[in-house]
């Protein structure tokens, strides 16, 4: 049975509405995008990757979204420099730092379809994404919605869409990735990892910082 999470009535709650993209190339290397309309911090993305000797690296445009990410995921190194995301029909072009990535969503599966159906203000609630955690690890090996993170946070995960993506090119200081594989090993930024197939998810990802 799932462990339902009761906050503390002074708790605070942080969301960020957008998309997470995750995929794998065949050198080892292994990529998340988040790219969020609405956030705390405004628009924003950011990338995290973790190259194939375990290094967990992460790209993030400010300084203060940087601290907040490395507050609440793993990394052994952090960089604040631009991450630019373009979106052109189903291509989505990323530029940040040393990486250069391009991919393309395909069309939605029977998950995606079912997923398009959740009310946002369902997927806001993290009740929903306890309640939906048992399944979603069942269905997506690796996947967790709701879990604990650094600093004694809490987080959950709405998904509201999932695509699977092809990706197109991927380098990274100018040495290429290879060719799309599996999100394999899972990525180890936090208490789950992306699904194991390429692919985008809409996401409302709540975030508890604990009382004040």
């Amino acid at each position: 049975m799932n462990r339902v999470f009761r906050r503390p009535a002074r708790e605070r709650l942080l969301r960020f509405d957008g998309w997470i993209a995750g995929l794998g190339t065949s050198s080892g290397t292994r990529v998340v995008l988040g790219h969020w309309q609405r956030s705390p911090y405004g628009p924003f993305s950011d990338v995290m990757l973790e190259r194939p000797d375990g290094e967990r690296l992460l790209l993030a445009p400010t300084r203060p979204v940087a601290e907040f990410i490395a507050a609440t995921y793993t990394f052994d190194t952090v960089r604040v420099q631009p991450v630019r995301v373009t979106v052109a029909h189903r291509t989505w072009t990323v530029e940040a730092g040393p990486l250069r990535l391009r991919f393309v969503t395909l069309r939605r599966g029977p998950l995606g379809l079912c997923l398009r159906a959740v009310p946002g203000v369902l997927a806001r609630q993290p009740l929903w994404s306890t309640l939906v955690d048992r399944p979603a690890r069942l269905l997506l090996p690796g996947v967790r919605t709701r879990g604990s993170a650094g600093r004694g946070r809490r987080e959950w995960y709405g998904a509201r869409d999932l695509r699977p993506v092809r990706l197109v090119a991927a380098s990274y200081g100018g040495t290429d990735l290879g060719a799309p594989a599996w999100v394999r090993p899972p990525v180890r930024f936090g208490f789950g990892s992306v699904p194991a197939r390429p692919s985008l998810v809409r996401v409302t990802t709540t975030v508890a910082l604990g009382p004040e």
